[in-house]
């Protein structure tokens, strides 16, 4: 944390950022991975309530053994690693964003100062990839797609019927300083602010901001305290996009879930409904257009469908 004080001190007093012509385009959300304690219960509620199939097995140095990686799209997964210990501990592992070239995002990144592996080769799963560290020490990954990888060689498979979403629609991280994560997320990588709000008009703990280069993003899930390992579940969550939440309200019933509330509206004006595994992490269903008009501040998303 001290190291990345640093050069985030640096990068804010001389006012640098990566701009567009120099930075390889970051499109969207790749993926989240986290900790379970029973991959078997795991399955139960992300191939048996979520849907997904679980396609492969991948591998990342921070966690022993392998992960069932649970397909979204064939661009974005949820990856679950049986290696959590204990309820104290964060369910967190990474969040990752694809990129059309890891090796040059790196070299920008490493020439503003960011702390950055030395070079990118291939990662145990067949593709590019590098991690660095954002100002709330969150492991975020930048991934390329590279012909032969896992990834790569299962493209157009695993695609299950039964998902109730084929989108993931953002990632969310607790945030302690929304200043320090703009600059990382907005000043150096080139984020863009979609929407901001929380409990009341006047408190900003739930902050949008998209990748530069696509419509998915990240949410600053903004606490200073020290949550409880259920409250981080919460604050560390991933959302699915849908169309038809009643739909998917019913249908999660219907596979045996019953969740703790029923569809409803939120802030920001979009319906919801949360979703969650046996060790609190959320998934959280959304519809992206807001049916009511967002409180706190106005709705930036800029895509078009």
């Amino acid at each position: 944390m001290r190291q990345f004080a640093t050069w985030y001190c640096a990068a804010a007093v001389c006012s640098i950022a990566v701009q567009a012509a120099e930075r390889p385009r970051i499109v969207g959300i790749a993926n989240i991975a986290v900790k379970v304690d029973n991959l078997e219960e795991a399955r139960k509620f992300y191939s048996g309530v979520v849907g997904m199939e679980e396609a492969f097995a991948t591998k990342d140095p921070a966690v022993a053994g392998e992960l069932a990686c649970f397909k979204v799209n064939d661009h974005q997964y949820v990856e679950v690693s049986p290696t959590l210990k204990s309820e104290t501990e964060d369910r967190l592992i990474r969040i990752g964003f694809e990129t059309n070239d890891a090796r040059k995002l790196r070299d920008a990144l490493a020439a503003k100062g960011v702390p950055a592996p030395a070079s990118v080769g291939k990662d145990a799963n067949g593709n590019r990839s590098f991690v660095i560290q954002d100002p709330d020490g969150h492991s975020v990954q930048f991934v390329e797609y590279v012909a032969g990888s896992v990834h790569w060689r299962n493209f157009g498979k695993h695609l299950s019927d039964k998902r109730i979403s084929d989108h993931m629609l953002h990632v969310g991280v607790r945030v302690t300083d929304p200043a320090k994560a703009d600059g990382f997320y907005k000043d150096i990588l080139g984020f863009r602010l979609q929407w901001k709000g929380g409990p009341a008009d006047e408190r900003f703990e739930w902050i949008s901001m998209m990748v530069p280069d696509g419509y998915d993003w990240i949410e600053y899930m903004v606490r200073e305290k020290t949550p409880t390992p259920q409250q981080l579940g919460v604050l560390h969550h991933y959302a699915l996009e849908t169309l038809d939440i009643l739909k998917v309200y019913r249908t999660v019933v219907e596979r045996g879930y019953q969740p703790s509330r029923e569809p409803a509206i939120a802030r920001d004006g979009r319906w919801l409904l949360q979703l969650y595994d046996k060790n609190y992490t959320r998934t959280e269903m959304m519809i992206r257009k807001p049916v009511q008009t967002p409180c706190c501040s106005p709705n930036l998303d800029d895509f078009k469908p």
